[in-house]
């Protein structure tokens, strides 16, 4: 990685706050006292490069997307390359044959719409901002709400965007916690706020499921990986058993192994899959597969 890459890395650093500039802290400590070692970086975004453009544009003025680069480049990338593969294998059939929803649900969420091995559509825009309910990010909020509260309450736009990225999502509907763990045990326990965190939660994700599900002809299988995806079998229920119109539906078993497994019942209309989360795996992956280039 040469110095006119590092800074192109720089300026769009701020797209993914929480996420590419302490990235960017570690490769510039590995530059530093490896400098001899070749540097590799995987960029979350490359698995939806080719995204069709009804689905990658925004409808702004033309300035905007020519002129400032404003579009939808999603993330997740590197996590849904690597549970494509395991999907595939575990379905028995090749991804190019393949239309699917995964869903990653950890600390960000997204869905993303695979139709024959390539990315259709995917929840996250610009920014890792856009789409379902987050830990501590919001979602998808609607832009005048956010001019709205600068004209009318004087907020800045760092104060919005920190709290859009670090002060909202599970934790702010909810008020304790942004992990959907310990939300179960006090929605079980009667706490209203929880309840309604899951709520709000679970109903994004179903969403965000039928949104990507309309840029597909058929829906071969839902697919989950993340923390969440993969941990918590109550998130994985509520979304399913509400999507009747999908050919969802309940009576999902919990993971019982870290591999990737069928958890719908055998005579289910539409597979449920989880895939334990494989990004490092992807990255390691990809980086070989760069190295050994003859």
């Amino acid at each position: 990685m040469d110095d006119a890459v590092r800074a192109r890395l720089d300026r769009v650093a701020d797209l993914a706050p929480l996420h590419v500039p302490p990235a960017l802290t570690v490769l510039d400590a590995a530059r530093l006292l490896l400098p001899g070692v070749p540097h590799v970086a995987c960029f979350d975004t490359v698995f939806h490069a080719r995204l069709p453009v009804a689905a990658r544009e925004y409808a702004v003025p033309a300035a905007w997307r020519d002129e400032y680069g404003l579009r939808r480049y999603g993330f997740h990338g590197l996590s849904y390359a690597w549970t494509l593969d395991r999907a595939a294998e575990l379905l028995g059939r090749p991804a190019e044959r393949l239309h699917l929803v995964l869903c990653h649900l950890g600390g960000g969420c997204s869905a993303c719409a695979v139709r024959a091995g390539r990315s259709a559509d995917t929840t996250m825009g610009f920014t890792p901002l856009e789409g379902m309910v987050m830990s501590h990010r919001s979602g998808s909020v609607d832009p005048g709400a956010l001019t709205w509260l600068q004209t009318r309450y004087g907020l800045t736009a760092a104060e919005i965007e920190d709290a859009l990225n670090r002060d909202s999502g599970l934790l702010a509907l909810s008020g304790t916690s942004d992990d959907t763990r310990d939300l179960v045990r006090a929605r079980a326990a009667g706490d209203e706020a929880a309840a309604l965190a899951l709520d709000v939660f679970t109903h994004h994700c179903r969403r965000g499921v039928a949104a990507m599900a309309a840029s597909l002809d058929r829906l071969d299988a839902l697919v989950f990986t993340g923390e969440i995806g993969e941990d918590q079998p109550e998130v994985r229920e509520e979304i399913c058993v509400r999507l009747p119109a999908l050919g969802l539906a309940g009576g999902l078993r919990p993971l019982v192994a870290e591999r990737p497994e069928i958890v719908s019942p055998p005579d289910a209309r539409v597979p449920v899959l989880v895939v334990p989360t494989g990004e490092a795996q992807q990255v390691a992956r990809e980086t070989r597969a760069l190295l050994n280039r003859p």
